[in-house]
């Protein structure tokens, strides 16, 4: 079996760590790594860290979900990398549905795809904004409609990660790694998974959560645009 590296960004989730590190015991895939990147989290999870047989990168203060990402990335060597959220609780399990089409060779990379919020929590989310802008975006630059372009739950193999020459810190992360795969020609999969975390509400917290992404993604699209612009003109 080939070796996976499991990147978890992770900030203020000491709730739901340990019940999502132990659920990773139920896959059937075992030959893999675990990486807590800890992005300046100011409650406990820096001592629960401490705990768990994990390897882990401790960050000094909030810098992004990319930052994080970016560190366990040029910090360890892999041939296959896997990105995961800290907060599925018991149904993180459910990465080993992205793991196997990537080993076995069948994809380049796979991304899950979750059931609608409301299908799970009976809540509404939020309106859809974020959600259109990635996929518009995506579809911009790569002329592919996707489901999925803002999905945190991905596995590469690394000759994906290789050509990813832009990694921007914040919520832009998926989307600029989105686009930058498949116009790099890489075949992928919409892995289906019944995967489930915390979804944002629809109040004032949540609205300004879902504002601080619109924000950051549509800066990645217009950082991209430019990265290509410049690139034209040379």
């Amino acid at each position: 079996m080939s070796y996976v590296s499991i990147i978890m960004p992770i900030y203020n989730q000491n709730k739901e760590l340990e019940i999502t590190l132990a659920a990773f015991t139920l896959q059937s895939y075992k030959q893999f790594e675990i990486v807590i990147v800890n992005d300046g989290s100011k409650d406990n999870t820096k001592e629960v860290i401490e705990n768990l047989n994990v390897n882990t990168i401790n960050l000094d203060k909030n810098h992004g979900k990319g930052y994080a990402m970016n560190r366990a990335i040029k910090n360890y060597e892999y041939d296959y990398i896997a990105f995961i959220d800290g907060d599925l609780g018991l149904t993180s399990f459910e990465i080993e549905k992205l793991i196997y089409p990537v080993v076995s060779n069948k994809v380049d990379f796979t991304i899950a795809k979750f059931p609608e919020a409301r299908t799970i929590t009976n809540r509404k989310g939020g309106f859809g904004f974020v959600k259109r802008l990635a996929k518009r975006g995506v579809y911009f630059y790569t002329k592919k409609e996707i489901d999925t372009s803002l999905s945190g739950q991905r596995v590469y193999r690394k000759e994906v990660m290789d050509i990813m020459d832009y990694i921007p810190n914040r919520y832009g992360i998926e989307v600029a790694m989105t686009i930058q795969a498949l116009n790099g020609g890489f075949t992928f999969e919409e892995v289906p998974v019944k995967m489930s975390h915390r979804y944002t509400e629809r109040n004032l917290k949540g609205f300004i959560h879902r504002g601080k992404q619109f924000l950051n993604i549509l800066k990645t699209l217009i950082i991209m645009f430019f990265r290509r612009w410049r690139k034209w003109t040379i």
